[in-house]
């Protein structure tokens, strides 16, 4: 197995930087996932690491082993494309077992190494068919089964699941979850899909215009951002934010957005006190609003009025995308409300879970 080093690495593309300066530790047997928009330079890292892409400059160690300029065939990794990269003229078993032949591994071995691959992702029926006449989740899993038969050091994996429909794609997240679990080797995952990179990773590697904006368990990601872009990426849909002011009046502290104000419960204030008086960014997640009918007992809530602009019934839940003045608002509330396009209705901010930004820097206020 193996750890997986980023010291200081870039990636320039003339005067673009790719990857800015990263600095990442990935643990042994870890399940790390780079997350971020399109165009990110998350891929780019990833291919680096492959030696699919030149360093500009730092260095990228496997376990303590500087592989810079290790060939790709010498890092003992294995990827697996988007775009699945079967050969269409060979037979499922030929497709698994090409890589080893070209290793001039003993014949038994990769029968041995097939099929067990074959086992571990259910396909032992398709080894005589050709990827045509497999479903696009099939030809998915046998681009897996073609990095397991080299028992690597390292997975990586490049969007693996974008070109799947959105049924078979949380069918084969789980089914890559408890392929880490049962290999017990480090993964290291890209994509887009932020509900992917919540669902899957150990620790998920945010990214944005090539620079690492936070390394963190998933869970923490959600509760603490570090800064506005993590806050609004992380979570679907994605967090409110309201341009707004700190006031104190007496002694109590206010979020003064115009269109509405809330009473920032004491146990918080002093977090705040510096901002009394100048612009802030107040967050909160769609979540985090109630219908004030089935507010959470204990949490310090704040209700406003609003209006509804439009409603999206879930099923387990509804969508409903309000009015507060100019201001746009998001929420996330109980299946039993009642609510209609144009009804004039309250709803209840949780304040135990807001969040409070600097304009400026957009980090946040703790």
């Amino acid at each position: 197995m193996a750890s997986v080093t980023y010291d200081h690495i870039t990636k320039d593309y003339g005067s673009v930087k790719a990857v800015n300066d990263l600095n990442l530790n990935i643990e042994d047997k870890e399940f790390l996932v780079f997350v971020g928009p399109s165009g990110c330079g998350k891929t780019t890292a990833l291919r680096m690491l492959a030696g699919l892409e030149e360093i500009t400059s730092g260095q990228i160690k496997i376990d303590d082993r500087v592989v810079n300029d290790v060939p790709p065939k010498d890092r003992d990794i294995a990827m697996v494309f988007q775009s699945y990269a079967l050969y269409p003229h060979m037979t499922v078993y030929d497709n698994l077992a090409f890589g080893l032949k070209l290793r001039k591994t003993p014949k038994e071995e990769i029968k041995r190494r097939v099929q067990e691959a074959a086992d571990i992702l259910g396909i032992g029926e398709l080894l005589t068919r050709k990827p045509r006449q497999l479903s696009g989740g099939q030809r998915q899993r046998v681009a897996v089964g073609r990095a397991i038969v080299r028992e690597p050091k390292v997975f990586l994996f490049d969007e693996p699941l974008s070109n799947l429909d959105a049924k078979l794609r949380i069918a084969m997240r789980s089914e890559i979850t408890k392929l880490h679990h049962r290999l017990q080797t480090t993964f290291i995952y890209v994509t887009h899909d932020q509900t992917e990179a919540m669902t899957m990773a150990s620790r998920i590697a945010v990214i944005n215009k090539g620079t690492l904006q936070q390394l963190d368990t998933p869970q923490t990601l959600y509760d603490h951002p570090d800064n506005m872009f993590v806050a609004g990426f992380i979570g679907a849909p994605a967090m409110n934010f309201f341009k707004a002011k700190l006031r104190k009046d007496g002694g109590n502290l206010f979020v003064d957005a115009g269109s509405f104000s809330l009473n920032i419960p004491s146990e918080r204030m002093k977090a705040f006190q510096a901002y009394v008086d100048k612009p802030i960014v107040f967050g909160i997640r769609p979540e985090d609003i109630y219908n004030p009918a089935f507010v959470p007992p204990g949490i310090h809530a704040a209700t406003i009025e609003t209006k509804v602009d439009v409603t999206e019934l879930m099923g387990n839940e509804i969508f409903l995308y309000l009015l507060a003045g100019s201001d746009n608002i998001v929420a996330r509330v109980d299946p039993r409300t009642d609510f209609h396009i144009g009804d004039k209705v309250q709803v209840s901010f949780n304040l135990d879970k807001c969040h409070v930004f600097d304009p400026e820097t957009e980090k946040a206020i703790r």
